[in-house]
């Protein structure tokens, strides 16, 4: 079988791709298991180190032309991984950027999707950034979305798209909600979150990092492992977990700044924990506090998805993976 990853050259897309070509095989859209024989990774750029196997190919190009998606999917796609996007910062500063990768380029991969043969099944990523204020002290399965930034509307328009291509039998769509995702390696990025996990990544690296939040900060969180783990097992669980809801809210864990702190003076000591410094900046904390630290996700349990335990074991889940 054949599996496109749309941002496959990114982190959580080449984690995801090893986990694939690791497990060896995926359930079609008809339930039955195939072999994984082809990953087409696509992304608009590739730098750094991508993995390798004589599975993966990989293919650079604007997802939101139609034309180029035709091509890389032509017609014998069986799963799609859709994780490309403009991250949050990014969605909010360019307003016409995130509409062009987050909205059109989801559509023109919806009908790429539309034209294969069989009815492929898509991953849809998306974020509890569809969630804003005001909310709950705790959101659950049934609190409706109310985006407050551009990107989270953005993602609520995906995930609406993948359930009317659904609903209209031209895919097999699922729609993640992923929690902040930390610890992510490399370099800062244009998401609001990013502070997350350069306020571990940096001082582990002996770097000082800048925090523009308040400690008392309150996040939800899942690690990268988590992340790909729960990209896979949506995708593998059966259809009928799906047919009326085509989107959840993944398991994560609520953290605040402090307790990350924490974490990374009980892994790294210190002096890794005096490397941070509290630098408050107004635009950032303005899209950080729309979004929801609370979660109960009796669904996502019930199905089977896991979160990790606590904050100490991803940080030391990220230095010796790699901070070395």
């Amino acid at each position: 079988m054949k599996v496109v990853v749309t941002g496959g050259a990114g982190f959580l897309g080449q984690l995801l791709i090893r986990a694939l070509c690791e497990r060896g095989s995926l359930s079609r859209s008809n339930g039955t298991s195939a072999k994984i024989t082809r990953v087409l990774a696509i992304d608009q750029a590739q730098s750094g180190k991508l993995f390798v196997d004589e599975r993966v190919e990989y293919a650079m190009g604007d997802i939101a032309g139609q034309g180029f998606l035709a091509q890389a999917l032509s017609r014998d796609t069986d799963s799609v991984f859709h994780l490309a996007a403009v991250v949050s910062g990014g969605a909010e500063a360019d307003f016409d950027l995130g509409l062009r990768v987050n909205v059109d380029a989801t559509r023109a991969l919806l009908d790429a999707c539309r034209e294969q043969h069989g009815r492929p099944r898509l991953m849809f990523s998306s974020s509890v950034a569809v969630f804003g204020s005001p909310l709950p002290e705790v959101v659950t399965d049934a609190t409706t979305p109310t985006p407050k930034s551009s990107y989270g509307i953005q993602k609520l328009i995906g995930e609406l798209l993948v359930a009317d291509y659904s609903r209209k039998g031209y895919i097999d769509g699922r729609s993640v909600r992923l929690p902040t995702v930390v610890v992510r390696p490399g370099k800062p990025n244009a998401a609001a979150s990013s502070f997350a996990s350069g306020i571990i990544r940096e001082p582990l690296a002996g770097e000082d990092s800048a925090c523009p939040v308040d400690p008392g900060t309150a996040l939800w969180i899942t690690s990268p492992r988590a992340a790909v783990a729960a990209f896979i097992h949506a995708h593998e669980t059966p259809e009928s977990d799906w047919e009326l809801l085509r989107s959840i809210n993944l398991p994560g864990l609520t953290t605040s700044v402090r307790d990350m702190i924490a974490a990374l003076r009980t892994v790294g000591g210190d002096a890794a924990a005096a490397r941070v410094k509290m630098v408050p900046d107004a635009r950032i904390r303005a899209i950080v506090d729309t979004w929801p630290a609370r979660f109960t996700t009796e669904r996502a349990d019930r199905l089977g998805f896991k979160a990790e335990p606590n904050m100490v074991d991803i940080v030391r889940a990220y230095a010796a993976e790699y901070a070395r």
